[in-house]
């Protein structure tokens, strides 16, 4: 699954380079059909749940197993960049946009208001915007004290 994934990035990076809004139909399909016939061998290589005759419920699913489980539910978000090459891969700017509060917390343990935390997420979201939309930090920052902060550009 991981080659696949990988795969799958840089083909719809192809894919963008030729200026494309979507996979066409066909290739899209025989991505669709190789990632559902790698979860079908992946289900067949399960070793059976393991019960003991002491413990009660159902038994513990294996961390590969929870891991298709969660890739057959959301198929259709993993997919999504063969119908909208315009999505990213990955999450990872959302992740790192977020990284900045959680080591805030850590280093501090907590917010000292919800007020600070308002604050802190609003200077980091604006600063987040602007370096993504090409303007250094520092010119960002200079335009909010002189009472011009640049303006937020909204998606097409």
């Amino acid at each position: 699954m991981h080659d696949f994934l990988l795969d799958l990035n840089q083909a719809c990076h192809q894919w963008r380079r030729l200026n494309r809004a979507f996979v066409p139909a066909v290739e899209r399909d025989e991505w669709v059909a190789r990632y559902f016939e790698i979860l079908a061998a992946g289900y067949a290589a399960q070793p059976p749940p393991l019960t003991s005759p002491k413990s009660k419920g159902k038994p513990k699913q294996t961390p590969a197993k929870n891991l298709l489980d969660a890739l057959m539910a959301r198929a259709e978000q993993v997919l999504v960049m063969l119908d909208d090459l315009s999505l990213p891969f990955t999450n990872n700017l959302a992740e790192r946009d977020l990284r900045m509060a959680k080591v805030q917390q850590k280093i501090s343990g907590t917010f000292r208001s919800a007020s600070g935390a308002t604050t802190f997420c609003r200077i980091r979201s604006y600063l987040s915007t602007m370096q993504k939309q090409g303007h250094t930090m520092l010119s960002s920052l200079v335009a909010v004290f002189r009472g011009k902060p640049l303006p937020v550009a909204w998606g097409s």
